[in-house]
């Protein structure tokens, strides 16, 4: 760190401060003082009475004794200016307000609007190891639960972490003729979880008895790399092109398809409200289905069908503070964040971020976009809405950040890649604190965790 040019002389200086500014705002402040003179008012005064009292005093002198003719004149001028009154000179204007080089009501606002800026931190808060993590940018093998758990998913086998109380275990080791597994995702709850697999099966898994509850088979016709959650509608996309919602409650499973992509699906994401799906995949075309056009007995048509993006589209992400604006992210060949109306349709926005766009997470708290990015920086990015200024890049690993995960608080981003590492993020900054106590927690996720195995 850089140090100022100390002034190291033995030469005093009278009432010298480090920081001249302040000094100069003292100085000015004093001299204005010392300018200041307060006129009195001429037709306010009693210039008889002033008269009276500098020379109509008492002799100092006992020794010598007025006249008899002196003193009842004394007497008489007592009576007639009031001898209880003892100031000479009157006010009777009030003085005017000195003059504020920043008005107080301007000065104010701006220290009420001003916010502190926050503090990004530019390296990971934890790195872990994460070995056989599969490199493929059209899978999706990490996430984190409502109940503060996350999943992350190594080959064949499913691993969860419970960021309270740092507890590791695994969930689910498939067989080799149904794996490798191609996507996690956990429902609203927190509790269960689903497990694409690459034979084109889905694994319904109660987490807190490691319990397989059922397997969803018979729609998908190759390997499922996507899928989202609506309350129980468990919508699921594969390579095949197809993209199904099956609600898990009842033994025929699939109540809706969307047909509409040529090649694999490899984003889904749900609006908040449920209403709307937005589907990426490897034929460059954005889609936004609508929930209300969803029929049981035939394939769906789509609200809208966007080509603007020239290479895959993975990353998806719905703005929690607008509902109708949807961010979306393309692939080595295209490099753009795209930014979607989805009630008109209409591109709203489009950035060259220059590299690989593999994922996008909103700030629940802040104007604010998160980006992790493939070749050839392979960084995150976060972002400033709507003006898209940079705001921070966060380096460390070293191949392309294929996943990413948000805390339930909202603050924390887990990022894994081809490197084999996860690592964890204080990115979108602390948490407010709640009105009720909240669960004591680790200061860092999985603090004494060394090894992901």
């Amino acid at each position: 760190m850089e140090t100022g040019n100390m002034n190291t002389s033995s030469t005093p200086n009278k009432g010298k401060s480090q920081l001249p500014l302040q000094e100069k705002l003292l100085q000015r402040r004093n001299s204005k003082e010392n300018l200041d003179r307060f006129i009195p008012n001429r037709s306010a005064m009693d210039f008889d009475y002033a008269n009276y009292m500098l020379t109509g005093k008492e002799n100092p002198n006992p020794s010598t004794s007025a006249s008899p003719s002196r003193e009842a004149y004394r007497k008489q001028l007592a009576e007639t200016f009031n001898m209880n009154r003892t100031r000479i000179l009157a006010f009777k204007n009030k003085p005017p307000n000195p003059v504020e080089a920043i008005p107080s009501d301007f000065s104010s606002h701006q220290l009420k609007s001003a916010k502190p800026r926050r503090h990004i931190p530019q390296t990971s808060e934890k790195t872990l190891d994460a070995p056989d993590i599969i490199d493929d940018y059209y899978l999706n093998l990490l996430d984190w639960g409502s109940s503060n758990v996350l999943s992350i998913a190594l080959g064949h086998t499913v691993y969860l972490w419970d960021a309270s109380d740092g507890a590791t275990s695994e969930l689910v080791t498939i067989d080799d003729e149904c794996g490798p597994v191609t996507t996690v995702k956990w429902a609203p709850d927190g509790r269960h979880i689903a497990v694409g697999l690459n034979n084109s099966e889905v694994q319904l898994w109660d987490s807190t008895s490691n319990r397989l509850l059922r397997t969803l088979k018979g729609g998908h016709r190759a390997r499922v790399g996507a899928m989202d959650w609506n309350n129980h509608i468990l919508t699921t996309g594969g390579m095949d092109g197809q993209i199904f919602n099956n609600d898990v409650r009842v033994r025929s499973h699939i109540v809706e398809t969307y047909t509409g992509h040529d090649q694999e699906v490899c984003g889904l994401k749900w609006s908040a409200s449920g209403q709307q799906l937005a589907s990426g995949g490897n034929d460059n075309v954005l889609q936004i289905w609508d929930r209300s056009m969803a029929a049981s007995n035939a394939p769906t048509q789509w609200l809208h069908r966007l080509e603007e993006h020239t290479a895959a589209v993975k990353a998806l992400a719905w703005c929690p503070f607008q509902s109708n604006l949807l961010a979306s992210g393309g692939g080595a060949g295209d490099r753009c964040i795209k930014f979607w109306n989805t009630h008109t349709g209409a591109c709203v926005n489009s950035v060259d971020t220059g590299s690989q766009v593999c994922a996008l997470l909103w700030n629940k708290n802040e104007r604010e976009l998160l980006s992790s990015h493939g070749f050839t920086h392979n960084q995150l990015t976060l972002w400033k809405y709507p003006s898209m200024v940079k705001m921070a890049e966060l380096t460390g690993h070293t191949s392309r950040v294929l996943y990413m995960a948000q805390s339930p608080d909202g603050c924390t981003v887990a990022s894994a890649a081809g490197d084999e590492t996860l690592r964890f993020w204080n990115v979108f900054g602390t948490p407010e604190v709640a009105s009720k106590p909240a669960q004591k927690t680790n200061s860092v996720p999985f603090a004494h965790l060394n090894r992901i195995r």
